[in-house]
């Protein structure tokens, strides 16, 4: 049987195309002198035609090399936004790699491999593929925090995320192998068959668990959150922003699909897993947030919160519960990506600052900045009619349906703590006296933020397309 007959028409073609593109690009890159922007420029190009090729790959349900990746309404979806949000990350980078001297031609063929990683983890229907896309995605991750090597900070941040990235995928494949060893499968079709067929042993639960414990840290979930911080910090900015959007988007779906694909057979045992952890990172996000004084530990803080609030969604278990979860990560990806596009902007003559002081009187010296910084930060405080809300609204009352009522109090009181530090920094800049001028934003900068802000604002008027589609891709799971 031949190579094409086994990647079954065009399932895997999106996958395939990144990573003969990133290649091709790296020999560009190579042999090209002061390539960094041509390559920028097709790294972006690439992720669109990618874009372009998941949409109309076709309909309907795919498999590819035997039932390994599984192409439906919600890979395709996940996909799309994964792509975009890498597609941002590389416009936010170009003007901040010059200005700070660290401009590389590696750094986007590292997002293309980052990204075609996340692709197979979000399609992944076995045990092998989903622990083969991880290690992509995470192998590239490594590199690109560390991407500013004459940064304390930045190698500091690559280090502790390898790490406990090697840890995380330790226990991971720990948990695969227990599942493996007592259902006799690797694919998730076959292991919901055998725990269908009988009584789910001990040993398969802790093999769960194990993977339950892998999974939450690529969502940087509570009690395996303890790198989000410091990487945040310590990576360039504009990595910061493509650490916070693509991968928790993959990681999210893959989550969603390992656990109801083979397991919705024994919701009730990782259902109460899901609730700790979920409130865990919920309470976490909102009180550790509120004494930090720089805005990318405070926003990666905020980052574990709002992945508390979407295992919400995944712990009702029901179609209600994945279409919420994919409401809210769309609207999480575009929040963040404006939030960090504002950071960026955070430059002044002598280099760029973090400290949430030095936005004290902002609206005075810049107003645009200092508006759309404050409908993203209400916006993440899920203050209505911004779209923040009504993702947290369609969580809530997935939760709700889910007999999870508790969990769902608890999530509105974890929102009211967390607004607190989203409140104070506007306030800080309508209220306090102006600290010294910013510099002014530059242009991909300006027009990330201004359509972000706008989406936020605007989501109200126009919820139904994006409604729909999370339904569709929801039911594409059941």
């Amino acid at each position: 049987m031949s190579l094409l007959d086994h990647i079954q028409g065009t399932a895997a073609l999106p996958e395939i195309f990144l990573v003969v593109a990133a290649m091709a690009l790296l020999m560009f890159g190579v042999f090209r002198e002061k390539s960094a922007d041509i390559v920028n420029i097709a790294a972006i190009v690439v992720l669109g035609i990618a874009v372009a090729m998941v949409i109309w790959g076709g309909e309907g349900r795919q498999e590819a090399f035997g039932g390994s990746l599984v192409i439906d309404t919600f890979a395709r979806f996940m996909k799309v936004l994964t792509l975009f949000g890498s597609a941002v990350a590389i416009v936010l980078s170009v003007n901040f790699m010059k200005t700070e001297k660290i401009e590389r031609f590696e750094y986007p063929i590292l997002v293309l491999l980052a990204t075609a990683g996340m692709m197979i983890m979000i399609s992944a229907n076995d045990l092998v593929a989903l622990y083969m896309g991880l290690e992509l995605q995470s192998l590239a991750l490594y590199v690109v925090a560390a991407i500013d090597r004459d940064k304390a900070k930045s190698s500091e941040a690559g280090l502790k995320y390898f790490v406990l990235g090697a840890l995380s995928s330790g226990m991971l494949l720990y948990g695969a192998s227990l599942i493996y060893g007592f259902t006799g499968h690797v694919a998730f079709p076959e292991i919901a068959r055998a725990l269908a067929a009988g009584e789910p042993g001990l040993g398969l639960i802790f093999g769960l668990v194990f993977l339950i414990a892998g999974l939450a840290f690529k969502v940087s979930a509570v009690p395996f959150h303890m790198w989000t911080p410091d990487v945040y910090e310590g990576a360039p900015t504009p990595v910061a922003a493509f650490f916070a959007a693509a991968p928790k988007i993959a990681a999210m779906a893959l989550f969603v699909r390992a656990m109801l694909a083979p397991f919705s057979g024994v919701l009730p045992d990782w259902q109460q897993i899901l609730v700790f952890i979920s409130i865990a990172s919920m309470v976490l996000g909102a009180f550790a947030a509120i004494g930090q004084t720089n805005i990318k530990r405070l926003v990666a803080y905020s980052s574990i919160g709002h992945m508390g609030y979407a295992l919400i969604g995944l712990a009702a278990g029901s179609p209600e519960g994945v279409r919420s979860v994919v409401i809210y990560m769309t609207i999480y990806l575009i929040m963040t990506l404006g939030t960090f596009a504002c950071i960026l902007a955070m430059r002044r003559k002598d280099g760029q600052v973090e400290t949430i002081s030095d936005l004290a009187g902002l609206a005075r010296t810049n107003g645009l900045h200092a508006f759309f910084l404050a409908v993203f930060m209400f916006s993440l405080a899920g203050i209505p009619p911004l779209a923040g809300f009504f993702a947290k609204y369609f969580i809530f009352m997935a939760a709700i349906k889910a007999n999870l009522v508790t969990l769902a109090v608890i999530g509105v009181l974890a929102s009211v703590v967390g607004a607190v530090y989203y409140i104070r920094i506007v306030k800080l800049m309508y209220f306090d006296e102006p600290a010294e001028r910013f510099e002014p934003m530059v242009t991909e900068v300006k027009a990330v933020v201004v359509l972000a802000g706008l989406f936020v604002l605007l989501f109200a008027l126009f919820p139904q397309p994006l409604n729909s589609l999370a339904e569709a891709a929801a039911a594409s799971l059941f």
